[in-house]
């Protein structure tokens, strides 16, 4: 067999940057519980005309088929893997409404697959951890205030660069956009949530191409998107602009209220951003973007917003508030940068020697009641010299190696970074800490 090569865009981590990834996680479902979100699963696949029904685009879902020698089905019932986990979570709602409880606070953690174009902190498999509330028929606005206190307090506990939550509303959007006179906010929307990646000068054109904006409307759609601010001076900004429409109004009042309540709970962690506009077609009021701060070249790592109509039964509506985070998108930014580590890359704190193979049992029984203690532990692999036992341990990172006293002598356990040595009982030794296990930072 020849040497296997990577598949470009599904990272596989090596064991001490998983265990990171698994503390990352553990950190944020512990922070969603919390909160009282409740944890779901969705399948991995869904229909695909379920998948595109809201503005994603069918270059970007990776189409299933049940056999490897079945033509590729591009009909109705054709199957795809899911791209985000929101559009899943509409239909699971709708299939379970009759046994949830409103509203419902939802977390979900679980991989995603779009075929992106892969590169640094971008990848077609990846990590998403999920929260949102949905109530039947209304939503109170006081939720779309919540999330991103909920999102700072999950990532906020971790080793990472604090993120920077860019907050706006669609409603802002468009609500400015009819009061200039464009007929088709949608695409006026679109075009201006491409002003990252291509500039304003190249969003102008845009603007004027889908939106049919004239220079003058594509000029004001800039200037909207240029205000940016830490609290709620953004309305008189916006005021000063000279527009007037009920829509932007309303944007208006619900955008203040987000800020002021982040400003209130957790200073600088939210900012109003006019520039932000979220693509998908199925957000209709608060939306969200976040960037890790050192980072922001890249882009957003967690995004999200408010929906009325993404989960529908007949004259039956479960608006939403939903945010993500980007867990694999977060840390492939930080281990490419070298900024994140495991202290060791096993979970073992203490290797049990072996002084022979006759006497394995008595080094069995020790690892056995360690680990009934929840101290992680393992046994040498090999009775070799006990200078040989330890450099295995060094090389491992393990902190500890313990030695079953021999003849009645007593047991000792070796600090094999510091050297220190001392008796010790299984069922009474403790390591500190800090060395139970590994730390990330």
């Amino acid at each position: 067999m020849s040497k296997p090569t990577p598949i470009s865009g599904f990272p596989e981590w090596l064991p001490p940057q998983r265990m990171i990834e698994q503390y990352v996680v553990g950190r944020i479902r512990d922070t969603f519980e919390v909160y009282g979100f409740a944890p779901v699963e969705t399948r991995s696949v869904e229909p695909l005309d379920q998948l595109l029904r809201k503005g994603e685009t069918s270059k970007e879902v990776y189409v299933l088929r049940r056999l490897q020698a079945e033509e590729a089905d591009a009909g109705d019932d054709a199957l795809g893997l899911h791209f985000d986990l929101t559009v899943p979570f509409a239909r699971y709602v709708l299939e379970n409404a009759g046994k949830l409880q409103f509203p419902f606070r939802r977390y979900q953690i679980q991989k995603v697959w779009r075929g992106e174009r892969p590169q640094e902190g971008r990848y077609r498999e990846f990590l998403q951890a999920d929260i949102d509330i949905v109530d039947r028929d209304t939503l109170p606005n006081h939720y779309e205030a919540e999330l991103p206190l909920v999102v700072g307090d999950a990532l906020g506990g971790l080793p990472i660069p604090p993120v920077r939550i860019r907050v706006n509303n669609r409603k802002v959007c468009e609500g400015y956009y009819r009061g200039i006179g464009l007929e088709d906010p949608a695409a006026a929307l679109r075009a201006v949530d491409k002003l990252d990646k291509i500039g304003p000068a190249r969003v102008a054109d845009l603007l004027g191409e889908t939106a049919g904006a004239s220079p003058a409307q594509a000029k004001a759609c800039l200037s909207l998107a240029e205000i940016c601010t830490p609290d709620a001076s953004f309305v008189d900004a916006v005021r000063a602009l000279g527009v007037r429409h009920e829509l932007l109004d309303e944007g208006l009042a619900e955008l203040a209220a987000v800020v002021e309540t982040a400003a209130a709970h957790r200073p600088g962690l939210c900012v109003a951003d006019l520039s932000i506009a979220r693509g998908l077609d199925y957000y209709t009021g608060t939306v969200y973007e976040a960037q890790l701060q050192g980072f922001e070249r890249f882009g957003s790592v967690c995004a999200g917003g408010r929906y009325d109509s993404l989960a529908t039964a007949g004259n039956v509506s479960y608006p939403g508030v939903g945010f993500s985070i980007g867990v694999t998108r977060i840390l492939g930014l930080l281990f490419g940068a070298g900024q994140l580590s495991a202290s060791r890359s096993v979970p073992t704190c203490v290797l049990v020697a072996v002084a022979d193979e006759e006497r394995r049992e008595a080094s069995d029984r020790v690892a056995a009641v360690l680990r009934r203690r929840g101290i992680p532990t393992e046994v040498s692999p090999t009775a070799a010299k006990f200078g040989k036992q330890i450099r295995y341990a060094e090389r491992r990172g393990i902190p500890y190696v313990w030695f079953p006293g021999l003849d009645g002598a007593a047991d000792e356990v070796k600090d094999i970074r510091s050297g220190k040595q001392a008796e010790a009982t299984p069922d009474g030794w403790t390591p500190p800490p800090t060395d139970l296990r590994p730390t990330i930072g």
